[in-house]
């Protein structure tokens, strides 16, 4: 019955969903010296990959949050920690979020994981690897639990494990909860870029008859996806590309060691997304919800040098039950 009890105990500013999650972008430092890596997909597009080498026989594979990167200060600050700990890292962007828009008119979703195993193929066939640990963060989370559900049957056997960090893991609910009054200055946030990128492949692409004007009123993630997800990717409706995304019906099937970590306090996620049931019912997917932490925030203290439990936690999971020997 894999369900941990969190150890996690911050401060008390802290203590704030709010002030946790915004803390770690707005003011920790993180950054990562990366090696940049361009592949040609099977659709004729590009995705790249920043790798951080330090030697190793094992490979983490990051995948960023929703309008995140390999800059993203918690892909940087845990591939830092991962790199001091003897592990290499890379870092998938997902497409049109490596500083350059894609070739496509379509770019990713929630559910996407055609790239992910494109990515984890390209990895295997042309790195000699001894193995492969997928870790993802909130969308990047998703796409991870996703994955190593869906490919639970003919999953490579390099693949050892997962980690998923503030998943909104049914989508359905979460973005109900995106809906209220408390994610407004978020969703915000999110369609400074989110909107901008679809009137750019409006232009680029003049057959993909855009509603300008009901991009410009959105207010939900569901308008976005009326508008873009759902026409683009052949989703029925936005309920349908819920259903369809989220990664919650495939944790049941995973069969390598996996944990989701998912703050009680993470304004995203609804209590649908909290698997307490999925997870003792496994072997293999572990569940860790604390009260504390915010949205991939896990922020401790003031002091830069205190804020390293997320990467800490990562970094025992790695070694304890995904049983990779470590620095």
């Amino acid at each position: 019955m894999p369900v941990f009890t969190s150890d996690f105990s911050p401060t008390l500013p802290f203590k704030n969903g709010h002030f946790n999650t915004m803390y770690r972008p707005i003011f920790m430092k993180d950054t990562c010296n990366y090696s940049r890596k361009r592949i040609t997909t099977w659709d004729e597009d590009f995705i790249d990959l920043d790798f951080s080498i330090v030697g190793s026989k094992t490979l983490v594979l990051l995948i960023h949050g929703l309008e995140g990167s390999s800059e993203s200060k918690y892909i940087a600050s845990n591939s830092n920690h991962l790199n001091k700990k003897g592990l290499d890292t890379v870092c998938f962007n997902l497409r049109g979020c490596s500083g350059e828009d894609n070739l496509l008119l379509s770019t990713y979703h929630s559910g996407k994981t055609e790239d992910v195993d494109f990515v984890v193929n390209y990895l295997l066939e042309n790195y000699s690897y001894e193995n492969l640990i997928i870790i993802g963060f909130s969308l990047g989370g998703n796409l991870t639990l996703k994955y190593i559900g869906e490919q639970a049957e003919n999953i490579n056997p390099k693949i050892q494990g997962g980690i998923a960090v503030s998943v909104p893991i049914d989508i359905a609910s979460a973005e109900l909860e995106m809906d209220k009054l408390k994610n407004k200055l978020y969703i915000e946030m999110f369609f400074k870029t989110m909107k901008n990128k679809v009137l750019e492949k409006s232009f680029k692409f003049p057959e993909y008859n855009l509603d300008k004007n009901q991009l410009f009123k959105a207010t939900k993630f569901k308008h976005l996806e009326h508008l873009y997800t759902v026409p683009i990717f052949g989703f029925e409706s936005p309920e349908d590309y819920w259903e369809k995304a989220s990664s919650k019906p495939f944790l049941s099937k995973i069969t390598k060691p996996t944990l989701l970590i998912n703050a009680k306090d993470d304004s995203f996620l609804s209590k649908e997304c909290f698997p307490f049931d999925e997870a003792h019912n496994s072997e293999v997917f572990f569940f860790e919800g604390p009260n504390y932490g915010g949205h991939v925030g896990f922020m401790s203290s003031f002091k830069p040098s205190e804020n390293t439990w997320l990467e800490l936690r990562i970094e025992r999971f790695i070694r304890e039950n995904i049983q990779i020997k470590l620095l």
